[in-house]
Formats: C-alpha cells, structure tokens, sequence
C-alpha cells in the first residue's frame, strides 16, 4: 500500500502543476522572465531568507533531530505545486508563479541540498547528513520541473489554436480539484497511524517551531517586495512563493529517513505546516484581493474570483485592444509625398503622406504637409 499511496501522491503533484503550467500564456511567461527584478527578489526569499528563518527556529529552539531536520527540509525545499494553485485560485500574477517555479525548482538541485548541508551541520552532528534520502528528494524535483516542462510546451504548440483558451480553462480548472484533492490526501496519511502521531497530541513547541518560519517569511517578503516597489500582484505571487513550500518532499524523505516514533514526529512538520501555510496564505489572499494587490476586482463575489482566471481574461482583452483603430495626425514642412507599410507580426501600419499646399482655399495652406498613421487589422479591415 505504500508504493500505492507514493504513487497517488505523485500523480497529484504532477496534474496539479502541469495544469497550472498549462495555464499560462507562453508570451507572458517570456515577458515574466525578462522581469529581473521580481525573479531575483523571489530567488532571494526562497533560498536565502525562508531557509535562514527555519534554521534559526531549529537554533535556538534546539528541537530534536527528526523535528527539526524535517523542518530544515521543509524550509529549503522549492515551492514547486500549491504556490501555482494559490495564484492561480486568488489571481495573483500566475505567469510569474510558474516562471518562479521553474527557475526554482532548476537552482533546488544545487541549493536545497546546499542549504541541507549548511544549516545541518551548524544545528546536528555531522553523520546527521548521511542519513538523508537524496533520491527521494531529487525524483520529486524531477517530477515538478516535468510537469512544467510538459504544460509550458503544451501551451506554446497550441498558442494562436482556435482552442488554445479552452484548453487553458480545462487545464486551470484540472489543477485546481489536484490541489484540494492533494491535501485531502496528505491530511488522510497523516494522521491514519495511532494516537502518538495525531497532529493535536504534539507539545507547543512543535506548533511554535513549524509555524515561525512561514508567518516570518510572509511578513518578511511583503516588506522586501513593498521595498523594491514591485507591482502589486508580483507582491503578492513572490510572497506566495517564499512561504509557500513543496512539503511533499519533506513527507518522502521523512518517511525514508525515520522509524517509530521519530517518523511519527518527523511526519507531523510537513503536514503541520501545509496546513499553518494554507491558513497564512489563505487570510493573506483574501485581505490582497479586497486590498486591490490581486488581477480580480475587489468587489467581485468570492465564488466568482476562485472560478475564474482573470488572467486569461486579461490576456482576451488586451487581444482585442490590438484590433482596434488607431489614427495619429501629425504636422510636417517638408515631408515628401510618399507611402510606406512596415508589418511586425499581424499589424501593418501605413503611413500617408500628402501636399494640400497647392490647394487653393484650402486651410492647409499654412499648416503645410501632414502625414497620417493607419492600422490595419489582422481581419484585412485597412483603416
């Protein structure tokens, strides 16, 4: 039943990613990755602040190996699968979230294990490190950066298709129901062993030590990125994705690295601070929507922003706005008679030049040559 359970669980790690990936516009993605700024802030509160907080609970709360070597693994794992939900669900800058994820999960192979290594060895006894399951860790990473691999290539091979926004609606929707049935699952695992294992049944210090590091790195984040004047859904996605980590991976290398009661302990700190991260998260969701941080509008009913990808709807709007009409006039003294079209992509724009100087009567006579600019749109409608 193990391999069974394993296997359901990465089943659910790969649709909910995939579908979020899936989601996105491959063009805004490429935009998002020329967004420097938001990217290396996010990086930097993923890898440098979220692990230093987990390593200073585990420091000076001095928690035994099995918590706190849980909670290092934790706190330095790549939030590679809810942190795309979250944005995806309240509208945060989910381009970016995937962009984040991707890069992430690419620099997790050399950073999470260097963070492991580092914080391990100021917290335990050396021979603490050989008892990690590197394999476990690297197949999820593996499974993550596949999905996203898959569901951006997907996206780009269909993008301009007459279906590719029905396929971005099924796939949206698809990682959503994977998320919440991810944590239905994680929830049953957990707490299925005997009453030692109960999540309610844990001294405080375990409830305080789990949950420090991600209100800290919430709070610390929002200040960070409020600092660096980020736009306003970045905000929230960075935020999203410093706190918001990938406890799958923990749950896989507690449940290869301990036995009995370690492991029940050990089992405890990723399901824990799933459910401290889901409660931060959630509350801080709701109050950037109602603030206006968030793409959906503040005075949209609940229901009405989970259900629908303002995102998607935005990348619509601003399709139309291309289509339209524009029409500049300008003056010149010497501008020649000529024509010109330039084409850059589906647009050719026409430039008119004519001589009204000549015209007898004409109230150009003192302005001289104007020139026009003209669009035509991707029907062949010249304007």
């Amino acid at each position: 039943m193990t391999w069974l359970a394993s296997l359901l669980g990465n089943v659910l790690l790969f649709c909910l990613v995939f579908g979020m990936s899936a989601t996105v516009d491959i063009r805004a993605m490429q935009a998002q990755a020329r967004n420097a700024k938001a990217l290396l802030t996010g990086v930097f509160c993923q890898f440098v602040v979220l692990p230093f907080l987990g390593f200073l609970v585990v420091r000076f709360m001095q928690l035994d190996e099995a918590l706190g070597l849980t909670l290092l693994v934790v706190t330095s794992s790549p939030g590679g699968s809810y942190s795309n939900w979250w944005c995806s669900m309240f509208n945060g800058d989910l381009a970016l979230s995937v962009t984040m994820t991707a890069i992430s999960t690419v620099l997790s192979m050399v950073a999470l294990p260097a963070n492991l290594l580092l914080y391990t060895k100021f917290s335990y006894h050396a021979d603490v490190v050989s008892n990690l399951a590197w394999d476990a860790l690297f197949t999820a990473l593996a499974i993550v950066m596949g999905a996203i691999i898959l569901g951006l290539t997907l996206s780009a091979k269909l993008h301009g298709k007459p279906y590719h926004r029905k396929l971005q609606y099924y796939a949206n929707h698809m990682g959503n129901v994977s998320g919440f049935l991810l944590i239905l699952f994680s929830a049953t695992m957990t707490n299925t062993g005997d009453s030692d294992s109960k999540i309610w049944s844990r001294h405080w210090t375990f409830y305080l030590g789990v949950a420090a590091p991600c209100l800290g790195g919430l709070i610390l984040a929002n200040i960070i990125c409020s600092f660096l004047d980020l736009p306003k859904p970045e905000r929230v996605t960075v935020a999203i994705e410093c706190c918001y980590q990938n406890v799958g991976i923990a749950t896989s290398l507690a449940l290869t690295m301990f036995r009995g009661n370690a492991l029940n302990e050990a089992m405890g700190v990723p399901f824990f601070y799933g459910m401290i991260e889901a409660l931060f998260v959630g509350i801080y969701c709701v109050g950037a929507w109602k603030a206006g941080w968030t793409k959906a509008p503040a005075d949209a009913s609940f229901l009405t922003i989970l259900y629908t990808s303002y995102e998607v709807l935005e990348l619509e709007k601003n399709a139309q706005d291309v289509n339209g009409v524009e029409i500049g006039m300008t003056s010149s003294e010497d501008s020649p008679r000529k024509g010109k079209d330039e084409q850059s992509g589906e647009i050719v724009t026409t430039y008119m030049f004519w001589d009204n100087k000549k015209s007898a009567g004409s109230s150009d006579d003192k302005k001289g040559r104007a020139s026009g600019t003209g669009i035509v749109t991707p029907t062949g409608a010249n304007v």
